[in-house]
């Protein structure tokens, strides 16, 4: 049974989505792979581009609190959860193939994108078929794997701007460096990528992508929630081997842990809370600055209010 704090934004939300596309007083902890969270005041799912478009125009008109939220796989939300209007693409999920082309939505998974390139043997995005994140995820934060990344690939995208506006850029518009672009700089929200594929045997793209998943499983700890690889690699180190010289791994703040599997992980062991998780973090920073000088830089994104009371 869910709590409508604000049935004036409760009524607007529906006539502009689907009522079945509007949640008030929604956990979180549902929607993010840490498995961490408190409750968005709204968590909207839309069906559409111009709803997206709706709904951002109604954040600014009525100075709505807004949050876009991929599926949650490189995230950690406070316990206090999220004010105002939580935005999720999960519903725009389309993948099409268009000759040399793949043209995925955002809410699309990108392991399901490299899957159907694989499917049409097309090569480019093997790199991609484990990683657990969206496609608008992976172009917010330019993901990659095992030497490859989106920037190798993405020819261009649809976003929305801050205000609303529709835009049609090329993968140079977005700035894609190491695990970053400019789109949280500019407030985008990612709706649509092309990316420009090569023709390929589909048997030598399965063998790569069959690889790259046993490596994957083999050195991941994916039977437990995690926001994966916590921290960036520093130049001329592995945040991982840092972290285990530190002497780190097995180490717990409630049930939250640094992974015996792999030292980059932090799992949520045992119904960690999301201020554990984040205590664990800054207790990892903090130890590996202190024994061989060199910052962790947070690759995970944390976002919302701390637990009150």
């Amino acid at each position: 049974m869910f709590v409508i704090k604000d049935h004036h934004t409760y009524e607007q939300l529906k006539q502009i989505t689907s009522p079945g596309n509007v949640m008030a007083d929604e956990c979180l902890y549902n929607h993010t792979y840490t498995r961490l969270g408190g409750k968005a005041d709204f968590f909207v799912t839309p069906e559409t581009y111009e709803e997206v478009q709706e709904i951002v125009k109604l954040s600014i008109k009525e100075n709505i609190p807004f949050t876009l939220l991929g599926n949650g796989s490189n995230l950690i939300v406070k316990d206090g959860g999220i004010r105002g209007i939580v935005l999720n693409l999960g519903r725009l999920a389309k993948i099409e193939v268009e000759g040399m082309k793949l043209v995925a939505q955002s809410g699309a998974r990108i392991i399901t994108a490299s899957q159907k390139a694989l499917s049409y043997s097309l090569t480019g995005l093997e790199f991609a078929c484990g990683i657990p994140g969206s496609v608008g995820g992976a172009l917010f934060m330019n993901a990659g794997a095992y030497g490859g990344e989106i920037k190798d690939v993405l020819e261009s995208a649809i976003v929305v701007d801050a205000t609303g506006n529709l835009l049609h850029l090329s993968a140079d518009d977005l700035d894609l460096e190491y695990r970053s672009s400019n789109i949280p700089d500019k407030g985008y929200i990612v709706l649509e990528a092309r990316f420009s594929m090569e023709e390929g045997e589909y048997s030598d793209i399965k063998a790569v992508m069959d690889d790259l998943t046993f490596k994957r499983e083999s050195k991941q700890p994916l039977e437990y929630p995690s926001c994966g690889s916590v921290f960036k690699r520093p130049p001329g180190y592995f945040a991982g081997k840092l972290i285990q010289d530190s002497e780190l791994q097995g180490k717990q703040i409630g049930g939250a842990q640094v992974s015996l599997k792999h030292a980059g992980f932090i799992i949520n062991l045992d119904s960690a809370s999301a201020t554990e998780y984040i205590s664990l973090i800054r207790f990892v920073q903090d130890t590996v600055k202190a024994k061989f000088g060199v910052n962790l830089e947070r690759e995970v994104k944390i976002i919302g209010e701390d637990s009150v009371g």
